[in-house]
């Protein structure tokens, strides 16, 4: 059915009403009880998680693999015969621990580092399991195609030789008669890709000209912000309204190869309890090579290559059903047990091949709704007891450990943090990104120092094996409020909201030192901070990578009034 039209947005000044600041100030870090010395290192660096509110990681913001052949897109609703096969995952080096090797072990070491640094590259491995389809040799320090990306010292983001960018090229924004979804956004080296009304366009990143376009039968109703194998995946309905069908189901399932535009395959589930009616969904992800899409009536997954069935919705004797699953490094999924008014929860790490559950943790009675922050480790955020604020839809974290134990539990109940989590979508928390072993949230916005109409945040981290407050704090500067999109090696992509005078920012933040680097300062004349603005980030999309920026729109609608500023579909800035 046609997504209905979003609550009435915030203003461009940001997201809520002053408050009164908390003993410490706005944003301050909560005092530890002793000081302690930061970690040390580990040895080699994490990886880091994918986004938690659609704003990809690298390389799951799109950055694909080598293209594979290209094909004829099968019928819509039925998978291709012939497979795509995948390419066979880096073997894991091999090691040792005796002693008597040790020097040899470490000067080898130091040396391959020079090596490596010097020669401009870093080399990953892998299992096979993650959603990049397995590890690479790679000259970025990022996993070709998924949603992995190594920790490299400085990340790979680099800071463009002039940092003031100018407009790109603007798309103008569909006009519906009704509003539909276009969610759904994803850049490449050389291609932004974006949903629009019943299709999905590639636009050349140098000059904005159509690279390609791929129709579908039937608007699009939910897209997946995960890239595996250079693929991605959407959910549509399987035709447009008509006068005798005016609210198609979100029935189908299309994986799409973002280098070519073509439709590598189209499918729909039933389940025991739907006869011949394919089942809804309301989500769609992707980790390594398992598709997974869920709604109301559980969930269903296929093989990312040739869309052949994995597992089919399925309700258990206790009523337990699959209501979402989330993706990137690791499968996961919220499982509801029991009837309306006496609902169980459970968060669960999958087998991606069989949907077997391998970890499970069972939320506490009374909560209704859960999301995933991220996969590995697994973070569930929940609003417990309704005590969330500042409509957050979020009071608490839950860090769960590989044996199903509660790690750490995070507690966003007092509204000082604007990490956010959808009441009914699975993989749709926002504001919060996960790395270096923290979890990286703003704080909610307060008023800034200069005036009392100037707001102002700050971006703050929690320990994931204590679940405390660090001493990380970022500061958004006068004006500014301050978001994560991703993480980049050890480093946070963070996007500044700017005030009415003044260009948004896009920059690099050090995981260690929470030092700031600026990679894009948007010009600040009237006209393009105005359609900067227009966006709101409740309802848009940002996608950065190597100095240029994309902000799209979830929903197009007709104009309210044609008296309306022109609206876009997405604008984008480049910084050279």
């Amino acid at each position: 059915m046609s997504t209905p039209p979003p609550p009435s947005q915030p203003p461009s000044g940001g997201f809520g009403a002053p408050q009164d600041p908390p003993p410490g100030g706005f944003g301050g870090p909560v005092p530890p009880p002793a000081p302690q010395q930061p970690p040390a290192p580990p040895e080699q660096p994490p990886a880091d998680q994918p986004a938690a509110y659609g704003y990809p990681q690298q390389p799951g913001y799109g950055y694909p693999q080598q293209p594979g052949p290209a094909g004829t897109p099968p019928p819509f609703g039925q998978p291709p015969t012939v497979p795509q096969s995948f390419p066979a995952a880096a073997p894991a080096p091999a090691g040792g621990n005796e002693v008597r090797t040790q020097l040899l072990i470490v000067g080898a070491a130091l040396l391959a580092i020079v090596l490596i640094i010097g020669g401009g590259f870093w080399y990953t491995s892998g299992d096979g399991t993650d959603a990049g389809g397995g590890g690479r040799n790679t000259a970025d320090g990022k996993e070709p195609g998924g949603d992995k990306p190594q920790a490299g010292p400085a990340g790979s983001e680099k800071v463009p030789a002039n940092t003031k960018s100018k407009p790109l090229f603007n798309q103008p924004n569909p006009q519906p008669a009704e509003v539909v979804s276009v969610a759904g956004s994803w850049l490449t080296d050389t291609t932004y890709v974006k949903s629009d009304v019943a299709k999905v366009v590639g636009y050349n990143t140098v000059d904005g000209g159509k690279k390609w376009e791929l129709p579908f039968p039937g608007e699009l109703c939910g897209a997946t912000r995960h890239v595996s194998d250079n693929k991605t995946a959407v959910l549509f309905k399987p035709s447009l309204p008509t006068a005798e069908t005016k609210y198609p189901q979100c029935s189908e399932v299309g994986v799409i190869d973002l280098t070519t535009g073509k439709l590598v395959w189209s499918g729909n589930a039933k389940s025991a309890t739907s006869g011949d009616k394919p089942v809804a969904y309301n989500e769609v992800t992707i980790s390594g090579r398992t598709v997974a899409a869920a709604g109301v009536s559980g969930g269903a997954a296929w093989n990312l290559a040739d869309g052949a069935s994995l597992w089919l919705p399925k309700v258990d004797g206790e009523g337990c059903r699959d209501t979402g699953y989330a993706g990137g490094e690791a499968l996961a999924v919220i499982r509801k047990c029991g009837q309306s008014s006496n609902y169980t929860l459970h968060a669960q790490l999958l087998d991606p091949a069989t949907g077997a559950p391998t970890v499970s943790y069972k939320l506490a009675p009374g909560i209704e709704y859960a999301g995933i922050v991220s996969t590995k480790p697994l973070v569930v955020g929940a609003d417990v007891g309704k005590t969330a604020k500042n409509a957050t839809g979020l009071s608490d974290l839950f860090v769960v450990g590989p044996s199903g134990e509660l790690k750490a539990r995070i507690s966003l109940a007092d509204g000082t943090f604007a990490g956010k989590c959808a009441a009914t979508e699975v993989e749709k928390c926002s504001n919060m990104v996960v790395g270096n072993g923290k979890l990286y949230l703003p704080s909610y916005e307060h008023q800034g120092g200069s005036s009392a109409v100037s707001r102002t945040n700050e971006l703050l981290s929690f320990d994931l094996e204590t679940g405390k407050q660090t001493t990380d704090r970022a500061d958004a500067g006068e004006g500014h409020t301050i978001f994560p999109l991703r993480m980049d090696g050890s480093n946070i992509i963070a996007y500044k909201r700017p005030p009415y005078d003044k260009g948004g920012q896009v920059v690099s933040i050090d995981g260690t030192t929470m030092k700031e680097t600026v990679l894009m300062v948007n010009p600040a004349d009237k006209a393009s901070q105005r359609i900067e603005t227009a966006f709101s980030p409740e309802y848009s999309e940002y996608r950065y990578h190597d100095g240029k920026l994309f902000i799209s729109r979830t929903t197009a609608r007709k104009p309210y009034s044609e008296k309306s500023d022109p609206e876009y579909l997405f604008v984008s800035f480049t910084a050279s």
